[in-house]
């Protein structure tokens, strides 16, 4: 039984297999449809954080592939509250095949994974967002043909999006920076491990403060919200802190002519960036957020079938 809960966990070779897969079920399904290859399955979603393509493409995705999905929001569970997390991974292992988590602290779905006796995915943590980005790399390789050696640079916070991106880039064989403001940055840990992962597959890490000079031949440019779920009381700073990280057309002017621009969603139009840059030739945005729908459902294939 594997999980899916964070990139550093999974070799790169098996990532690209799950690319590759993705592509597979995305032409299948465009050419007449997928094969219900989980038909009689159920996948439980827990949810304690609201909700768009999350929810939407792992239900739909179960769908395609012959399978259904529950959504369990936090008034129907109350993970650790009403019922401990054991408790709740062991009860839904008898009535599902798989279990998907979209949750504050990434523990929950560590403790999900060491009491269930069905697959774990990480739907999306404070520290770790692999779902998003799988689809990510997935999205880069359409639009310019591989991850392997393109510049993918990430523009404001150092967060959970950003970590599992770089995981990511550097599975693939990309070079990846971050440009962020002081106190804003990926932490050590996160840098050792995407380190590591890099080591293997000729990619670099790069971090700097000027988002210029972190945007200099870059082929791809990622934002995302300044402001993340359990963040807002802290409003005030971060979009004082962020202001000089936007993402306009006068950043992309140093990027190469042909960069892409992209953004996980729920964006912030004139915060994170500007309607111009997000509606505009440069942005496969909504490119990226239909390839949550085939790259999860590589993850399900992978891991129920």
């Amino acid at each position: 039984m594997q999980h899916f809960l964070d990139l550093a966990g999974w070799r790169s070779e098996e990532i690209r297999e799950l690319l590759d897969l993705a592509r597979f079920l995305r032409l299948e399904f465009k050419s007449g449809g997928n094969k219900p290859v989980l038909r009689g399955q159920t996948l439980a979603m827990i949810f304690q954080k609201p909700s768009l393509r999350t929810k939407v493409s792992f239900e739909t995705g179960m769908n395609q592939l012959g399978g259904a999905a529950l959504m369990l929001g936090p008034d129907e569970i109350g993970l650790g509250k009403r019922e401990s997390i054991g408790d709740v991974a062991r009860s839904l292992s008898r009535f599902v095949q798989g279990i998907m988590a979209r949750v504050f602290a990434h523990e929950v779905v560590l403790e999900l994974a060491q009491y269930a006796s069905c697959p774990i995915i990480n739907g999306l943590t404070d520290s770790q967002h692999p779902c998003q980005a799988l689809a990510d790399v997935l999205t880069i390789q359409d639009h310019l043909g591989r991850v392997e050696g393109r510049r993918v640079v990430f523009i404001g916070d150092g967060n959970n999006v950003a970590f599992s991106l770089a995981q990511a880039v550097a599975h693939t064989g990309g070079h990846f920076a971050i440009a962020t403001p002081p106190g804003y940055e990926l932490s050590e840990d996160n840098i050792e491990s995407i380190a590591q992962i890099a080591s293997a597959n000729g990619s670099s890490f790069e971090a700097y403060q000027d988002p210029v000079k972190a945007v200099r031949d870059a082929d791809v440019i990622y934002t995302d919200t300044w402001i993340s779920m359990g963040q807002e009381a802290d409003s005030a700073r971060r979009l004082q802190d962020l202001a000089a990280y936007q993402v306009n057309t006068n950043l992309l002017k140093y990027a190469n002519r042909n960069a892409i621009v992209m953004h996980c969603l729920p964006a912030h139009r004139g915060q994170e960036l500007t309607d111009e840059v997000m509606d505009g030739s440069h942005s496969v945005i909504f490119d990226q957020a239909e390839n949550r729908l085939h790259a999860q459902k590589a993850i399900l294939v992978k891991l129920l079938a």
